[in-house]
């Protein structure tokens, strides 16, 4: 039986939940479930602290997980444990931040005293620039506070919005350290039984988000235009209608361009143009 982590709680337990429930597999109702067995798909969840399924997995005791690469990265084990599958949500970006005013690049920072809740990631980018901090001051939360109240001169934190940057009065400094996601890991060089299908699964839930169908009727006259309008991903569907004149469509568009899609095919005079939404797909 596959065993896969899943994070516990916050933002990222709910996507990573939503998205295995879209793939077919069951999910715990409570949360205060630790353990989750899915006979029908021989998978066993665990529901952990996202900041230790890395080092589960590393240690072999978990087969997969599921974390953010900045979570995975800061714990420092990928000498036993990679990264197989970027999963494009819960996205952020690391980042270092002062008050405004006080740095103007990040080589400003050696000899500082820098705030964070990633220590193993910061210390292994400060290395890449060369950079010997004063030093790096753990902190489980609330980093942005940490300068106000004089425990460190600067912080690299996770960035989202910059809201909550912005009201302490902080700036960002520099390149970002990091773009994070969720991704899933496994230990390195292990491939276990039921990770095929679930890598194919997961993948045919990220397609099938990003697209919708399009079905729409068109004349003939019109068809080859519309067809470079929507040339689905291999060959669009093509029928023939009651009326010889005209031809009925179905094609696979990106959602993001859904609307300016549909703004097209009826300029080129299609009617009844139709979007629905794609549940589940293999490609």
């Amino acid at each position: 039986m596959l065993r896969v982590a899943v994070p516990n709680k916050g933002s990222l337990s709910e996507a990573a939940q939503a998205i295995f429930l879209e793939a077919g597999y069951r999910q715990r109702r409570d949360r205060k479930e630790l353990v989750m067995v899915d006979n029908d798909n021989q998978v066993e969840f665990f529901y952990l602290r996202p900041r230790d399924i890395a080092v589960y997995v590393a240690d072999g005791s978990l087969d997969i997980g599921l974390t953010g690469r900045d979570l995975f990265v800061d714990a420092q084990v990928s000498d036993t444990a990679e990264e197989i599958m970027a999963l494009g949500f819960a996205e952020s970006t690391f980042r270092f931040a002062a008050p405004h005013g006080h740095f103007t690049n990040v080589q400003e920072l050696a000899g500082k005293r820098i705030a964070t809740s990633y220590d193993g990631l910061l210390a292994d980018y400060l290395d890449t620039l060369e950079i010997t901090p004063g030093r790096i001051v753990h902190l489980d939360g609330a980093v942005e506070s940490s300068v106000s109240l004089g425990v460190a001169d600067a912080i690299a934190d996770v960035v989202e919005t910059g809201s909550t940057l912005k009201a302490a009065g902080m700036e960002v400094i520099g390149d970002p350290i990091m773009h994070s996601e969720a991704i899933l890991i496994t230990r390195a060089g292990q491939h276990p039984t039921g990770l095929d299908v679930l890598i194919r699964r997961l993948k045919s839930v990220l397609v099938a988000r990003r697209y919708v169908m399009i079905d729409y009727d068109i004349r003939r006259e019109h068809l080859n235009q519309a067809l470079t309008v929507t040339p689905g991903l291999e060959s669009p569907t093509i029928s023939s209608l009651a009326d010889d004149n005209w031809v009925a469509v179905r094609s696979m568009v990106l959602k993001k361009d859904m609307n300016k899609i549909m703004d097209e095919l009826y300029q080129l005079k299609a009617r009844a143009i139709l979007a629905s939404a794609i549940h589940a797909i293999r490609l």
